[in-house]
């Protein structure tokens, strides 16, 4: 027996990385899983791959209409909701006296206004169920600055605010509201390859746990915080870092 047996989950950003780890983890405990992302190819490649309990649809979570398409492609081929990821997520590298207000922009509407149109969406479905769960993907940089990085760590400070409001305001309705801050995961922007030629190897090495994460132990954190085990949590924070924010190190004694 899964532990998201007869569940229907909606995942976001799911056609690769932490969401496509998501997606399959998902769908091994029981859940009916609904894949949405703007890579069409990597995303049908990743539900035909689950199999028949997952299904892809293209969806850019910074507009309504394509959330509202995208819960009711689910609603159609599953039953409403019962999980939202609010997974997708990009970023920009640029520093405060250079980004652009597009730069800045585009970052804010997929991450920050992409999550509250999530939670908007499947709202009146959770509610009229009897409750859900919605996990929202911060990020260690949504509880310390980075530098050159200002849009990101904007947004993922957003998306904890906003998660902690979501939960007081929903409680009443049974819809739990957690949020994940995953440190460096080994996907294209975890392992660095959106910041060029930085060798990120020595500075994961030097954690309390030496290595970069996997996108399986975010999903694994995913998948307590969505199932009827974290019944007792809303409004919580699910640091997966390795240690990252636990202090400097000045070195091994």
């Amino acid at each position: 027996m899964g532990r998201l047996d007869g569940k229907v989950a909606l995942i976001t950003g799911a056609a690769r990385g932490q969401g496509e780890a998501e997606a399959r983890l998902f769908a091994a405990e029981g859940a009916r899983v609904v894949l949405g992302d703007v890579l069409d190819a990597d995303g049908e490649r990743v539900a035909a791959d689950i199999g028949p309990s997952a299904l892809y649809r293209h969806h850019d979570v910074s507009r309504v209409d394509s959330w509202e398409a995208f819960v009711q492609a689910a609603t159609e081929r599953f039953g409403p909701p019962d999980v939202l990821v609010n997974n997708a997520g990009i970023l920009v590298i640029a520093p405060i006296a250079t980004i652009t207000l597009a730069e800045y922009r585009r970052v804010i509407d997929v991450n920050q206004i992409g999550c509250l149109l999530g939670m908007q969406a499947v709202i009146p479905s959770m509610t009229a169920r009897g409750g859900g769960a919605i996990v929202n993907i911060s990020s260690v940089c949504g509880l310390q600055g980075t530098a050159g990085l200002v849009a990101y760590v904007s947004s993922k400070f957003a998306i904890r605010g906003m998660t902690k409001t979501a939960a007081i305001e929903l409680g009443p309705l049974k819809i739990r509201v957690n949020a994940i801050c995953p440190g460096g995961i080994d996907t294209a922007m975890g392992r660095g390859e959106d910041f060029g030629a930085v060798d990120t190897s020595a500075y994961f090495s030097g954690l309390p746990v030496p290595r970069i994460g996997r996108p399986d132990e975010v999903a694994l954190a995913a998948v307590f915080l969505a199932s009827d085990e974290a019944s007792y949590c809303t409004g919580a924070e699910l640091v997966v870092d390795g240690g990252m924010l636990a202090g400097p190190t000045f070195g091994q004694v």
